[in-house]
C-alpha cells in the first residue's frame, strides 16, 4: 500500500502515477492540505476515481458536481457551493490532488 513517502509526486505534489493512489494516500495528501477527510469526502473521492479509471483524465468540475445532484438531490449550485465547502482552496488544488490525479490542464475549475 503506497504512502506519501513511497509515492512519486510531481514539484506541485500531484501524484506521478495515479495508479498509485488509495486511501492511505489520500488522508496523508489531505493532511498536508490541512483537511480531515470524513464521510462527506469519501463518496466524491470514489465518484473521480472510478471516473478516471473509465477515461484516464481527471473528471472536470462540472462532471463532479452533476454527480452530487443525482446523487444526493442538490440543486446544481449547492452541489458547487457543497464541493467548495468540503475543498476550500478549490476543486483543482485539493480534490484533484487527494484523489491521485496528475494536476489538470485548461479547463473549468468551477
Amino acid at each position: 500500500m503506497h504512502s506519501i513517502a513511497h509515492t512519486a509526486r510531481d514539484v506541485e505534489g500531484y501524484v506521478v502515477n495515479p495508479e498509485d493512489w488509495n486511501e492511505r494516500l489520500a488522508l496523508e495528501l489531505a493532511a498536508e492540505e490541512g483537511l480531515e477527510l470524513t464521510e462527506p469526502y469519501w463518496p466524491i473521492l470514489h465518484f473521480m476515481r472510478d471516473y478516471w479509471q473509465e477515461h484516464k483524465v481527471a473528471p472536470d468540475v462540472r462532471h463532479v458536481t452533476r454527480r452530487l445532484v443525482e446523487a444526493y438531490g442538490y440543486d446544481k449550485k449547492a452541489a458547487k457551493q457543497w464541493l467548495f465547502e468540503l475543498f476550500p482552496y478549490g476543486y483543482v488544488k485539493q480534490a484533484c490532488k487527494i484523489a491521485g490525479m496528475h494536476r489538470p490542464r485548461a479547463w473549468s475549475t468551477g
